[in-house]
């Protein structure tokens, strides 16, 4: 079993049974056997069609400030569906929210093309529970390319079982959008931009605003959510616990909506807060306690600050 294949089986070896062996078809180091081709697919075309058909577009029609307000519209909607929504509210539950917040959240975090809640926050649950182990599914010991992608590039099953998301399967909103997430997020990702691009602009409008508050949006939206995964797990400081591979990174959390402080959220995954520092860059938090003061969420989880304290002077005295 090679590197690769290794990797890919998720770090666990087996000597294969030698009455049964099978050559594995391999394409520049890559098994191909182990390739998630539909994923696959649709991570490498979006973002040949940014690095391709969008320079071509911006070459032939320019740039006008309709498709840049779109592009950040839709970026934001969708960017924290996932942060606000995906995230901190139906994996953690740091809050509870209205039926509004809740099924804004479900629609527009479909257009992430990041799957379902519920599969998101299985995984994402795993994850914590099993940080830097092999059933952690984008485990940073794998290395970072693994981590990022790889784990989607080489992810063959996609059938979870969904044991330790039972909270959420009793939400009718989150189960709705599990069965019809694929059809939500091409009309929140492609439907809506193309038929507002239409309407302000023809033809053109639409197929600038399919490109790049659609194609190129996912792009940036998927691997600012990657670098999460990645980047927050070997970039950074480490304040709060050195249990795991988790940091805290201001220059991440610029990217990724106030995620970036990933240490803090590792130790005290509960708090609806990742940057909680007043100081620190966390729109996510903000806006949460926006939505708190409208009254449109409630019951706000927070660690208390002696607890915070006492986790900084036990990570400090450690390392003295």
């Amino acid at each position: 079993m090679n590197e690769s294949s290794f990797i890919a089986n998720g770090g666990n070896f087996k000597f294969p049974d030698k009455a049964n062996v099978r050559p594995e078809r391999l394409f520049f180091r890559l098994p191909l056997d182990r390739i998630n081709w539909l994923t696959s697919s649709f991570l490498i075309g979006t973002l040949a069609l940014t690095l391709t058909a969008v320079p071509l577009y911006l070459w032939f029609f320019g740039l006008d400030w309709f498709q840049v307000v779109l592009f950040f519209a839709m970026l934001a909607a969708c960017g924290f569906s996932v942060t606000l929504g995906y995230h901190r509210l139906f994996s953690h539950i740091t809050f509870q929210a209205s039926w509004p917040i809740r099924l804004f959240t479900l629609i527009f975090g479909a257009g992430a093309f990041e799957n379902s809640v519920l599969m998101w926050a299985s995984e994402h649950r795993r994850h914590h529970k099993h940080v830097d182990h092999d059933d952690d599914p984008y485990c940073i010991s794998k290395g970072f390319f693994y981590a990022h992608i790889g784990w989607l590039l080489f992810k063959l099953d996609n059938d979870q079982p969904y044991d330790n998301v039972a909270d959420l399967q009793k939400d009718k909103l989150v189960c709705w959008q599990d069965r019809y997430v694929q059809w939500i997020a091409v009309l929140v990702s492609f439907g809506i931009p193309g038929i507002l691009g239409f309407l302000w602009n023809g033809w053109q409008g639409a197929l600038g605003a399919f490109l790049i508050a659609g194609v190129a949006r996912i792009v940036v939206l998927q691997h600012c959510t990657f670098f999460i995964n990645s980047a927050c797990h070997t970039i950074g400081r480490q304040p709060y616990s050195t249990r795991c591979s988790a940091r805290d990174s201001f220059l991440l959390a610029l990217f990724t909506m106030g995620e970036g402080y990933h240490n803090y959220h590792h130790e005290f995954q509960h708090d609806y807060r990742n940057g909680v520092k007043p100081w620190q860059f966390d729109p996510t938090k903000w806006l949460i306690w926006t939505l708190s003061k409208l009254r449109l969420v409630r019951n706000l989880r927070r660690v208390p600050a002696d607890k915070i304290e006492s986790a900084q002077r036990q990570t400090r005295n450690a390392s003295c």
